[in-house]
């Protein structure tokens, strides 16, 4: 399978990341209720199966759970696997020593001694320093415990801080994690994307489906449940403003052979240099994510996509 890098002369890992929110979350995602362990097993392995092997998680997934499941999973293969996980920097973490105890906590749970990139999970300071902060995962940089830092939610202005602040330890920043989709376009126009590709920084797409939207599979007689089904979205006339799309992603699918979700996340990884993150529950939920691999549409259809879905 293709790679990519992240950021400069960082982790080789597939075009596709497993999203692994669900895992344990039972306020969003329901956890317990149409899923548990075993189907998240069955996805696991499913995702290793088709060559996937990047997962990315956060200490506040399932209040830690999620981290605790994969690395059980984790444990009962023989397969190298990339983890990305994240550290939140909450009021009461104020100094280096609270973050390095985060990423031992992290690193308890997911039962491994290194996680391959470590990402910070909002810019908010409160009293923890975006230098300390840095320099904090520099250190840990150099201690082997982290393989790559990256960040998640930050604008362009404070990605550029924090890679001034690694840079000048000799640490690259290597992701920036933030929401893109084809209806969630503000990072192309807020400054993010051009500074991630100015400093050599990937992006990580999270919620590249628009939380399901662009699957095509919600209709207002179906909704999806817990927290997103209040969502205006969902109602009939957000169904109604997202249909021209959807027309335009089946009509692209069937001349590949895939469906609309499949063609939403190629035209992610075809931006180049962005990996989105696609959430799953189940074996069957990957199968479908991994068929936007392997394939890629042509620059007409690319920019029809472009135009019906321009801010």
């Amino acid at each position: 399978m293709e790679s990519i890098t992240l950021g400069k002369n960082g982790l080789a890992v597939p075009p596709l990341c497993i999203g692994t929110w669900a895992w344990g979350d039972k306020l969003f995602w329901n956890y317990g209720d149409g899923y548990g362990e075993e189907q998240l097993q069955a996805a696991f392995t499913a995702a290793l199966d088709a060559g996937v092997t990047f997962f990315d998680t956060a200490e506040v997934y399932g209040l830690g759970l999620s981290e605790q499941l994969l690395g059980k999973f984790i444990k009962q293969t023989s397969q190298k696997v990339q983890i990305a996980t994240k550290f939140g920097p909450l009021p009461w973490r104020w100094d280096g020593k609270s973050v390095s105890e985060a990423l031992t906590a992290s690193l308890q749970r997911l039962q491994v001694e290194r996680i391959e990139l470590y990402q910070v999970h909002w810019p908010f300071a409160f009293f923890l320093s975006q230098e300390t902060l840095m320099n904090t995962l520099a250190d840990e940089v150099a201690r082997g415990r982290i393989g790559a830092v990256g960040v998640s939610n930050y604008s362009a202005s404070q990605m550029q801080e924090a890679h001034k602040i690694l840079a000048a330890r000799g640490v690259p920043l290597a992701v920036n994690q933030v929401r893109y989709s084809l209806l969630t376009r503000q990072i192309e126009t807020n400054g993010i994307l051009p500074t991630a590709r100015e400093l050599g920084v990937t992006i990580l797409a999270y919620s590249p489906l628009a939380q399901g939207l662009l699957t095509g599979k919600y209709t207002t007689a179906y909704k999806p449940t817990g927290a997103r089904s209040i969502d205006p979205q969902f109602s009939q006339a957000g169904l109604d403003k997202i249909a021209p799309v959807l027309s335009l992603l089946r009509k692209i699918g069937e001349k590949y052979g895939c469906t609309p979700a499949q063609v939403a996340l190629n035209w992610l990884i075809a931006q180049g240099n962005v990996i989105p993150i696609a959430g799953v529950k189940n074996a069957e939920q990957v199968k479908q994510n991994v068929g936007a691999l392997g394939w890629k549409m042509t620059d007409d259809e690319f920019g029809e996509l472009q135009k019906i879905t321009r801010p």
